[in-house]
């Protein structure tokens, strides 16, 4: 790995940034996948960043490293033409190279997701789309005859795992039934992570999000000192971020129950901190429940709350 702590900005890098899919892009083109009966594949980079090649204004020098065989190693650098892990703009120079392979691939790229790539083909109902995450590709496309083009003409440029069916998405099982017409999203392995994390494994499961008997307000935060030190060490952030994932990917079920907790970040109190816990609970109960996509219509329903004039703002 090159040392990339030492670098300059403005002198050995400029911009870092690369693209990866978002999570609502994902979920779009598993819903997609459904509706239209695609096939969905997935494939991985073999050394991702050591594909990226270095601008013709980036000169970098790196010493060669110990246990170098050449007689000379100690008295030498060496002028990187090509990204190493480790470099600050490692991630962004192969996001722009594997952008110009997939371009020579006839692929164009989504305006909306700069990470989503799609080639459509010259028969009707024929396409091939694929969101990005770094090294990892999820490919959805019509037919097996399309995957196994694209995978042969992306192992000519690099090397590819072909990782068959996709069965984990960002740590999010998927299983796709295409008789049936289903596919199922779950996030247990995920639930069972934060649970470990934040030591709630022995959390007795509860079948209702939020205490209906109680509201929370600001008044509950902490006001004295001994209330402050009762709460320093509560990872609470962390614990309302670790929720979000979850309600982002597969449980919308709790999207009001995080947004409530959530408004309370800045300074939670003892009763904010419980209602994060009775998610986890709630969590706890459901997290061998799966996130369905399947082929019956329903049509959009919208709900209200009569009372939330009465909740703060």
């Amino acid at each position: 790995m090159a040392q990339g702590f030492s670098q300059i900005g403005g002198v050995d890098y400029d911009d870092t940034y690369a693209p990866v899919a978002k999570l609502s892009s994902s979920r779009v083109l598993i819903a997609l996948t459904n509706r239209l009966h695609l096939m969905l594949h997935q494939i991985d980079i073999k050394g991702a960043y050591l594909n990226g090649v270095l601008r013709e204004d980036e000169v970098l020098y790196m010493r060669q490293p110990p246990g170098y065989t050449a007689p000379d190693a100690g008295r030498r650098v060496l002028c990187l033409q090509k990204a190493l892990y480790g470099l600050k703009q490692a991630r962004r120079r192969w996001y722009q190279t594997f952008t110009c392979i997939l371009s020579d691939l006839g692929f164009s790229q989504c305006s909306v997701d700069q990470a989503v790539y799609y080639k459509p083909n010259a028969k009707v109902g024929e396409c091939v789309v694929i969101a990005v995450h770094i090294d990892n590709c999820t490919i959805a496309t019509s037919n097996a005859k399309l995957v196994e083009d694209f995978k042969r003409g992306l192992s000519k440029n690099v090397e590819v795992t072909d990782l068959g069916e996709l069965h984990w998405m960002l740590g999010i099982e998927v299983k796709q039934d295409r008789k049936a017409g289903t596919i199922h999203l779950s996030q247990w392995a995920y639930i069972d992570a934060i649970l470990r994390c934040f030591n709630f494994t022995d959390l007795k499961p509860l079948s209702l999000l939020m205490d209906v008997q109680s509201r929370l307000t600001s008044k509950q935060s902490p006001n004295t000192l001994a209330e402050f030190a009762a709460m320093r060490n509560i990872p609470y952030r962390e614990a309302v971020g670790a929720l979000n994932w979850a309600t982002l990917a597969t449980h919308p079920d709790i999207s009001f129950a995080v947004s409530t907790v959530a408004c309370f970040s800045t300074n939670p109190g003892p009763a904010h901190w419980e209602a994060v816990k009775r998610i986890f609970r709630y969590l706890t109960g459901t997290r061998d429940l799966w996130l369905s996509y399947g082929e019956q219509e329903h049509a959009l329903l919208g709900y209200t709350d009569a009372d939330g004039s009465m909740a703060e703002d």
